[in-house]
């Protein structure tokens, strides 16, 4: 682990990744979705969408500017897809689907009977970017003096498994064991990774609502019932983002971010506070930053910060993005307090003003993980920011 604080005083505030869909850009992906357009019919939406958002943020000030996953389908979208090894499984049964998952349960309940996913059928390679091209494309209409604000969201390398388990991943003939598996997905992300930071890139945020799993006791008793030992499993997917953040420069900050769920309408998935996997997780995981989902009692309370680093950033996810209701401001002020005393507090103990200093604040997710997005206007979501960069100016002033 890196031993020094990451964290950029203009970076107080961020949103998390996904923005809104300006309307020109929403009714091509209606079209789309229909048969009625191709995919490069919308190509010059995306174009016009991402300049849109970049001002929008640029506008309101925040500390990181990404491209508001307009590109994206859906938050996870170009990264398996792009690995050579990975066979594209448009219908894959529910079945194959590990049944303890919250949201398998829900998507189960739907009445769906397969959904999208893909099996590893052959050694995992990087033959070609995740996500450069949309790094430059981003690059190339912001100042200079912003290109080291720009933050980059990538699905995470435990995505695939934690849908599948050890089972129903990769194929044995493949890869003998999880170890296996990931050592090779880790080569890939970090050869991603360098060409993004060779590019400029200095923010990289991994999206991962894996670790909330974790913190679901019912989750945990249907994973022992099915014979799966989840700290075991805990430990591997620890060890899996590690192996994508290893020996990364020093000015390069890499976040991961945590939810509960955000499908199309703002659903959530699953409940449970971070005390489960809060030593582990603060203690072990190799990140410089954790975006942590707070906006509602189903995230637990802020006793889990008192395992928070000195050299680590918790960005605390207070507001909502699920509904257009502003939070009140004094409640959000004496939260981020109430945060920083429990950081104070633990191990080992600090000053208030160091803990504060190690806080940032955000949304709770993005506004649209997936392109439908969440049921909120653009007009809300900059409502719902504006909240918070007010805040942070009372409190970090």
């Amino acid at each position: 682990m890196s031993s020094s604080l990451k964290l950029r005083p203009p970076f107080r505030v961020e949103h998390v990744g996904s923005l809104v869909r300006p309307r020109e850009l929403y009714d091509q992906r209606v079209l789309l979705e229909q048969g009625k357009c191709a995919r490069e019919d919308i190509l010059a939406a995306e174009d016009a969408a991402v300049a849109h958002v970049v001002k929008l943020q640029r506008d309101l000030g925040l500390g990181t500017i990404t491209d508001g996953e307009m590109r994206r389908e859906v938050y996870f979208e170009g990264v398996f897809n792009k690995l050579q090894g990975m066979t594209d499984l448009p219908h894959r049964p529910m079945t194959e689907f590990k049944s303890y998952l919250p949201h398998v349960k829900i998507l189960t309940a739907m009445g769906l009977t397969e959904f999208p996913s893909c099996y590893c059928s052959g050694k995992i390679k990087r033959t070609e970017s995740f996500y450069v091209d949309h790094f430059k494309a981003l690059k190339s209409i912001v100042p200079p003096e912003d290109v080291n604000r720009i933050k980059v969201n990538m699905c995470p390398p435990t995505w695939m498994h934690q849908r599948h388990g050890s089972d129903l991943t990769y194929d044995p003939a493949v890869y003998k064991s999880d170890d296996e598996y990931f050592d090779d997905l880790g080569i890939a992300y970090r050869a991603e990774i360098k060409e993004l930071y060779d590019l400029g890139c200095r923010n990289i945020q991994l999206d991962d609502p894996t670790f909330c799993y974790f913190c679901n006791d019912q989750t945990m008793e249907e994973m022992e019932q099915a014979g799966v030992d989840h700290e075991a499993l805990l430990d591997t997917y620890i060890r899996a983002i590690n192996l994508c953040t290893l020996d990364r420069p020093q000015d390069l900050n890499i976040g991961l971010h945590m939810c509960r769920g955000n499908y199309r309408g703002g659903v959530h998935f699953t409940e449970g506070g971070y005390h489960r996997i809060a030593v582990k997780l603060f203690k072990t995981m190799d990140v410089d930053t954790f975006y942590l989902e707070y906006d509602t009692e189903r995230a637990g309370d802020f006793s889990p910060l008192k395992y928070l680093p000195p050299n680590r950033v918790a960005v605390l996810g207070l507001v909502t993005t699920k509904n257009p209701k502003l939070e009140d401001p004094e409640v959000l002020k004496a939260r981020i307090h109430e945060a920083a005393e429990v950081v104070a507090n633990g191990v080992p103990p600090r000053s208030k003003e160091a803990a504060l200093n190690q806080l940032c604040i955000s949304p709770q997710c993005g506004f649209a993980s997936v392109w439908q997005g969440n049921p909120v206007t653009e007009e809300d979501e900059k409502q719902k920011l504006l909240l918070l960069i007010n805040v942070a100016k009372e409190v970090w002033q």
